[in-house]
């Protein structure tokens, strides 16, 4: 496997944040720049998953009530489907 080419970057820390995570490479026996990378990668794919998010809430605001809403036939079935779920699963609780 090739190695993925690293680089460094300084973060001063304040002294408490320094000392919990010194504890915690501690505890865990993994170094503590493993934890920060780890960390950080973490919270990145967050961020990316919130913006995803809000371009998607951002795009139905916009497009909602419009001709590019949801499909009335795709809508139409889907409630078929949920009233057929519904009324299957009311015979199973009947029985």
């Amino acid at each position: 496997m090739p190695k993925t080419e690293m680089k460094n970057l300084h973060v001063p820390l304040p002294q408490p944040l320094y000392q919990r995570l010194r504890a915690e490479a501690k505890r865990e026996n993994r170094p503590a720049t493993v934890l920060v990378r780890e960390a950080i990668d973490l919270w990145l794919a967050e961020q990316y998953r919130a913006s995803v998010h809000d371009e998607i809430a951002s795009y139905a605001r916009t497009v909602a009530g419009t001709s590019d809403d949801l499909d009335p036939d795709l809508e139409a079935a889907s409630v078929e489907r949920l009233v057929d779920a519904v009324e299957n699963s009311e015979r199973v609780t009947d029985q």
